[in-house]
């Protein structure tokens, strides 16, 4: 079982952030924990290889059946994710701007979404996704994501901008950045630079950081438990303990210690696979 991030070739860096591997089995005994997901500052493809996965979005009580190739928007607010006893899921986690650089879809249409990618990439990641099913290691399903990945990139259908380093910028930073000087290092003007974010990201900037913020308080303590809140709070940016409240329940209607108890429960650490997961995330 593994749940973990994987590099991917570097000649593919500029579109793709890492490799997620998600395998996880349950035995008949074992009462399988759903997943509060929590919005990442990420989008990515999603290649669901053994059973399937419910999704229950925020105050909805309807699960939705994902596409077995999905393509996940920018999420903004908290998800549930429900897995059987046997599931296997590769994702492709794209830069900030690769996925609409190689679609050329406004990343704004996918906030929020999870879209069948059958429909927008080639014919021939249906025969990934066959791939992957057969694939007889981890190893041998990253080999496979890479030659998909080179075969999109080479088809990709938007040039680069300035914009598309600024974006990873805030993500080095952690959502610590002045947006007025990103503006400026990408000569637009701040509404210009607020609607090309939007166009290449799916939200706009200012949203983009406090999710990037919010995720490095999130990983934070994941990786260590039992720092205090305060401390997290400071380190992450927060003016203080409230401030960081703030954005809890603004991405997931809870205080930090009701959702980080639920988090507890989450399958990963259930299994005993999150030490490990967060030790590589911070």
């Amino acid at each position: 079982m593994i749940i973990k991030d994987f590099l991917p070739n570097p000649a593919f860096s500029e579109f793709v952030q890492w490799y997620r591997i998600v395998h996880f089995e349950f035995d008949n005994s074992f009462a399988i924990p759903f997943k509060v997901y929590p919005p990442k500052p990420e989008n990515c493809l999603s290649f669901i290889l053994r059973d399937s996965l419910l999704v229950e979005f925020n105050n909805s009580k309807e699960k939705n059946r994902l596409p077995p190739i999905s393509m996940i928007g920018q999420q903004t607010s908290v998800t549930r994710r429900y897995l059987q006893k046997d599931f296997l899921n590769l994702q492709i986690v794209f830069q900030p701007t690769g996925l609409f650089r190689l679609t050329g879809i406004p990343s704004f249409e996918l906030t929020d979404q999870f879209v069948d990618a059958t429909v927008t990439f080639p014919k021939n990641i249906r025969f990934t996704h066959e791939q992957l099913q057969h694939a007889k290691s981890y190893s041998e399903m990253l080999l496979i994501a890479d030659r998909f990945v080179a075969d999109i990139v080479n088809n990709s259908r938007r040039d680069v901008h300035l914009l598309d380093s600024a974006s990873k910028l805030m993500m080095k930073r952690y959502g610590n950045i002045s947006l007025d000087q990103l503006a400026k290092e990408c000569c637009l003007s701040a509404k210009q630079f607020k609607r090309t974010f939007n166009e290449r990201t799916g939200i706009n900037p200012k949203m983009y950081s406090t999710i990037i913020r919010f995720t490095n308080a999130f990983n934070i303590k994941n990786r260590y438990p039992k720092m205090d809140w305060l401390r997290i709070a400071i380190e992450c940016g927060y003016y203080d303990y409230q401030h960081l409240v703030k954005d809890y329940k603004r991405f997931t209607g809870l205080t930090p210690c009701e959702f980080h108890l639920l988090e507890s429960n989450s399958p990963e650490c259930k299994l005993g696979l999150s030490n490990e997961l967060y030790r590589n995330r911070i």
